[in-house]
């Protein structure tokens, strides 16, 4: 996104929507919250960007993300998805306080 420098905010938020299709062929948009790697491999973390039924507007869907075949990966197993959020938060929560640290 880095090259779009002069987009205005409705479309830069355009371009953060991920569309993806459920298993009975339902198109889900999602708002990237972020990439995390963890353990040598990248996870995104999306949002639901409209309300729908399958994801509560709160919760965070977690993908792996294949980065050369720009491509994301449902995890099935649901520790690995605990590990990744929970490292996450930690990851998030740690960068304040190294910043402050530093000031």
């Amino acid at each position: 996104m880095a090259e779009n420098k002069n987009l205005n905010d409705t479309e830069a938020e355009e371009e953060d929507i991920i569309e993806l299709i459920d298993d009975d062929d339902n198109v889900i948009k999602f708002r990237l919250l972020d990439v995390t790697e963890y353990k040598g491999e990248k996870y995104a973390l999306l949002l639901a960007a409209e309300p729908n039924d399958a994801i509560a507007e709160d919760e965070v869907a977690i993908f792996r993300y294949k980065e050369e075949e720009q491509m994301l990966e449902p995890i099935e197993d649901d520790k690995l998805l605990e590990e990744v959020f929970e490292f996450y938060q930690n990851e998030d929560d740690g960068v304040g306080d190294v910043d402050d640290a530093e000031e």
